[in-house]
């Protein structure tokens, strides 16, 4: 589990291939200390695990799966990457609860400057629009946000200048595809909801929830 929040921004050195999958290599300057090997990173909000960390390079592999679910596969050397150890128990959750199973792609529509503040809208598909709510938590390349309104077909974030300064969406421009994970809460729900059937209390629970802004329409 990761909460969101970046801890360095990486730079990819080489793209491997390995069959069906590829190896990265990632410069991380500071380095990660006591970076073990089969400790997870978030590579742009993709869960990975480190499987040659040395020094300031850190080597991942990444899976034909999350090559097809994340945007990984287009990364070329010299892009950043925003990284993120995995979260310990006694650390604080400054961020939300990330896991680091990217949902999908989404792609960046607007981009609004207001001042030193930046304002983002995205589009992505109603698979993933659907659990989105406003002010609810997204976490967009690994980085923790709160949605501040949403539709059928994307969201908006609001990002204060630290954000912008510490992670990668201030180089991201019209039409970038970026890494989409939404919060876990409401796929749970749902889920939960699907086995229930729909006796009188379940749909008594569906409209409250429905009030509340944690279901949708498909």
């Amino acid at each position: 589990m990761f909460t969101g929040l970046v801890q360095r921004i990486g730079a990819l050195v080489a793209k491997t291939a390995t069959g069906p999958g590829v190896h990265l290599t990632i410069d991380v300057s500071p380095p990660f200390e006591d970076l073990v090997v089969g400790e997870s990173v978030s590579v742009d909000g993709a869960c990975l695990t480190a499987v040659k960390p040395d020094g300031t390079r850190l080597v991942v592999d990444v899976s034909p799966e999350t090559l097809r679910r994340t945007t990984l596969g287009d990364k070329r050397p010299g892009d950043p990457l925003n990284l993120e150890r995995a979260l310990r128990l006694s650390d604080r959750l400054g961020g939300h609860l990330v896991s680091g199973h990217i949902d999908g792609v989404g792609r960046v529509a607007q981009i609004k400057e207001q001042g030193p503040f930046v304002e983002l809208h995205f589009t992505v598909l109603s698979q993933l629009s659907r659990y989105l709510v406003e002010k609810g938590s997204v976490t967009v390349d690994g980085i923790s946000l709160t949605v501040a309104s949403c539709k059928a077909d994307g969201f908006s974030v609001a990002l204060i200048p630290a954000t912008l300064q510490q992670t990668t969406l201030a180089r991201r421009r019209t039409g970038d595809r970026v890494n989409i994970e939404t919060d876990l809460l409401g796929k749970y729900v749902e889920k939960l909801l699907a086995g229930r059937g729909a006796p009188a209390q379940d749909q008594r629970l569906n409209e409250l929830l429905g009030k509340s802004g944690f279901l949708k329409e498909s």
